[in-house]
């Protein structure tokens, strides 16, 4: 006598343990691509100012002011953004979801009755997201890759605290695309707190050995207060994406 089967028993999409293996890593891949695309494409989102910097900077915290500043400029330039009418959510500031300036940022954009987008990741030490993401655009990936994937394909402009290894990581991979020029877009640059870069980083060495170009300089400016970063940052994205010059590639202009 034939034994009868669940018609679904059988179906791989279905099997969470065939989803956990090696051979099914493509398929998670995928759903890291896929599953935010559906929520950026729902919730018109069509591109991102993103904040990095160190987890580890709280309001309270001897490098208090970073938070706070962090927080007033999300603020500010989510207040700048939500006045735009184009019937997209344009400029939509995007963290890495975690606490510190992530915190600020998602908190500033919370502040000023915007929504924001917190990108967070699995890691061994845990990291809860914060709780100023707007619910339906936090995200955790598993993939570091896919994370650093929605940081670039969506940002128009990037603010960099100061931070440590991961900061570093992600700003160096940044320029490095925009060097090369595998990011077909403006992008709009800037170092939040010169004395600090200039410490970690040695632009001026890396241009005296011959390891970038002098013009490698210009892919990004630095700022120091709130006011200041604001002013490059609406300059910029005014300039390159709602009056563009002709120049600007018209993958620039493309959305989700």
């Amino acid at each position: 006598m034939n034994e009868r089967h669940d018609p679904a028993s059988g179906l791989a999409y279905r099997n969470h343990d065939f989803l956990d293996t090696p051979e099914a890593r493509s398929l998670r891949i995928l759903s890291e691509y896929l599953y935010p695309l559906s929520h950026f494409r729902k919730e018109h989102i069509s591109d991102t100012i993103v904040f990095f910097g160190s987890a580890r900077t709280f309001e309270s915290s001897a490098d208090g002011r970073y938070y706070k500043e962090a927080r007033e400029l999300a603020r500010k330039l989510t207040e700048w953004s939500n006045g735009l009418s184009d019937g997209m959510r344009r400029f939509v500031i995007c963290s890495g979801g975690g606490p510190g300036i992530m915190e600020a940022a998602n908190r500033g954009a919370h502040e000023a009755g915007g929504k924001s987008i917190g990108l967070n990741i699995g890691l061994p030490f845990e990291q809860r997201p914060n709780p100023f993401i707007t619910p339906e655009l936090s995200f955790e990936f598993h993939y570091f890759f896919m994370r650093k994937f929605w940081f670039a394909y969506l940002a128009k402009a990037l603010v960099v605290f100061p931070g440590g290894f991961g900061t570093l990581d992600e700003l160096t991979e940044i320029l490095t695309l925009v060097q090369t020029q595998k990011l077909e877009k403006k992008m709009v640059v800037v170092l939040y707190g010169t004395s600090f870069w200039k410490e970690i980083i040695n632009f001026e060495a890396l241009v005296r050995h011959g390891m970038i170009a002098e013009q490698d300089l210009d892919l990004f400016q630095f700022a120091d207060d709130v006011e200041g970063a604001f002013r490059i940052l609406e300059g910029g994205l005014t300039k390159y994406y709602l009056t563009p010059d002709k120049e600007v590639p018209a993958i620039a202009k493309s959305r989700v």
